[in-house]
């Protein structure tokens, strides 16, 4: 089992908001009963000193702890004794005896059994990940009184991917769509995405199964509504009211994808009460948490937050996923997910880290800009500026968009609340500003034909001249155009609808007319003004 720091760090991490994820250890078997955690009496402590801002220093790692004693989060009234018998009982155990759901069994049951019956590997990742997080979701929902076959939910979305992203845009452990987490407070904009975060995306989504559960009166068309949305169930009921049909979630018309939906969770309900019976294994998961988030009160870069940790990257990134960028906003993420481990060894080394906590800096663009002059002005690459920012070629950014640039003298600032909640970058295609151009048609010239020599459409000719689209211009008659530099320089050459003349019958040699003075320009030729 794994343990906390030494004494001397015990008041900075009783400090730390502890936050709840089940361990993935090699337990004993557990007891017929398996109560919430044992709780002792919370030490009140100063928080930890903020870091001075000198040189770096190497990173020692944490000692070895002598005290097993967990602040909860969830409660910060309470302490878990990580001693405590009951915090070695196995999670699966209390997460079968708060079983509440109607249970269901038909075709698609047995369908969802066979397939995951068939790919054990797969349900093995899918446990193991899920073991991290299952300690904080069952406490949240015991403490609201909801069935524990919720906290399986996860499984059947996202198979506790973190980060996963749907084709249809939906995000996160919990698959929020843009808009509903925009209902439930899940913050979307350049720098974090909330609907990855653990803890957020948790406390959104059993909000909304409440509130659906609440709606409907059972949760089997609660699920249904959170799967197909609300207002699609709602329809669905009033439909079959009309027509004096059953309302429940076996009689009314859904999706496919739907109606199989309830048949996964069911499954994967049958495959945690009796693993052996579909020849698989759950992990044992121990009943305290898996670990702790640490609070945060100054921006700092995602490498720099994983090296103090002793973290790799990718590890680290496991734990926070909601990050955009390459920098933690301290008004944006007050808090990091870390192994309670890992979350001991970040405390001692911020403490006493010396250097730059932050190499990036918002920045608001005071005008509409080409990328390669805004990265002039703030000091970096072209190429740097588009690809972390993730501005597309042949864009401009208009002014009021945030970026995310280097910090100097001059911008070492942290990012302000209202950036870190609110920043957005608009951008707009770059296209060269357009011309009026002005054409003297020839003869048989019409909207048609002008359109088509200046690589236009015929809407436009007509609407910028006030004609239709079937419109023929007389002779010498003046046609207004708006084109780009490119256009106006090469119009094309377009055959007249005009009849070539005949030619003259021979006539006795006559003295030929004086020639006539050429005009200064010839017709069909733009002039650009």
């Amino acid at each position: 089992m794994k343990h906390l720091p030494d004494l001397k760090l015990r008041p900075l991490l009783l400090a730390l908001s502890a936050t709840f994820l089940s361990a993935c250890a090699s337990l004993p078997t557990p007891p017929a009963e398996v109560p919430a955690p044992v709780l002792a009496e919370p030490t009140p402590v100063a928080p930890p000193p903020a870091p001075a801002v000198v040189a770096p220093v190497a990173i020692e790692p944490a000692a070895k702890p002598d005290t097993t004693l967990l602040q909860d989060s969830l409660n910060p009234d309470r302490k878990i004794d990580l001693n405590a018998p009951i915090a070695h009982a196995d999670l699966w155990e209390r997460v079968r005896k708060g079983f509440a759901m109607p249970e269901l069994d038909n075709e698609g049951v047995r369908r969802a059994e066979a397939w995951y019956s068939a790919r054990p590997d797969y349900v093995d990742r899918m446990t193991e990940r899920g073991s991290r997080y299952m300690f904080h979701i069952l406490e949240e929902l015991e403490k609201r009184g909801m069935p524990s076959e919720l906290a399986l939910l996860p499984f059947v979305e996202s198979a506790f991917v973190t980060d996963a992203k749907s084709r249809a845009k939906a995000v996160g452990m919990w698959q929020f769509m843009p808009a509903t987490g925009r209902d439930f407070a899940l913050k979307q904009n350049i720098f974090r995405d909330d609907r990855r975060d653990v803890l957020a995306s948790t406390r959104a989504a059993l909000d909304y199964l409440g509130r659906l559960y609440k709606q409907f009166g059972d949760w089997h068309l609660a699920l249904a509504a959170y799967n197909w949305g609300q207002g699609n169930v709602a329809k669905a009921i009033a439909r079959n009211e009309k027509a004096g049909l059953p309302t429940d979630y076996d009689s009314i018309k859904m999706p496919d994808e739907t109606r199989y939906y309830i048949p996964k969770l069911q499954a994967v309900k049958n495959i945690v009460l009796d693993p052996t019976r579909f020849s698989l294994s759950l992990p044992p998961v121990a009943n305290h948490p898996y670990f702790l988030s640490v609070n945060i009160d100054r921006d700092i870069d995602v490498d720099l937050a994983a090296r103090l940790a002793g973290m790799e990257i990718d590890d680290f990134k496991l734990f926070n996923p909601q990050m955009n960028k390459p920098v933690i906003l301290a008004n944006a993420t007050a808090q990091l997910l870390l192994p309670y481990d890992n979350a001991g060894r970040f405390v001692t080394n911020l403490a006493s880290h010396r250097g730059q906590m932050a190499s990036w800096t918002a920045w608001v663009v005071p005008k509409t800009m080409k990328p390669a002059d805004a990265a002039k002005q703030v000091g970096m690459t072209e190429a740097l500026l588009r690809d972390i920012n993730k501005i597309p070629p042949k864009m401009l950014v208009k002014g009021g968009s945030t970026l995310l640039v280097p910090r100097t003298a001059k911008r070492d600032q942290d990012v302000s609340e209202h950036l870190a909640d609110n920043a957005s970058i608009n951008l707009a295609p770059d296209v060269p500003p357009l011309k009026r151009v002005t054409h003297k048609t020839g003869k048989g010239e019409s909207v048609t034909t002008v359109a088509a020599r200046y690589k236009v459409s015929t809407a436009q000719v007509a609407q910028w001249n006030k004609v239709s689209n079937k419109a023929s211009f007389k002779p010498g008659q003046v046609v207004v155009l708006f084109l780009n530099p490119a256009q106006a320089a090469a119009p094309q050459r377009v055959a007249s609808n005009a009849k070539p003349a005949q030619k003259p019958a021979a006539r006795s040699p006559v003295k030929p007319a004086p020639a006539r003075v050429a005009s200064a320009k010839p017709a069909g030729q733009p002039q650009i003004r």
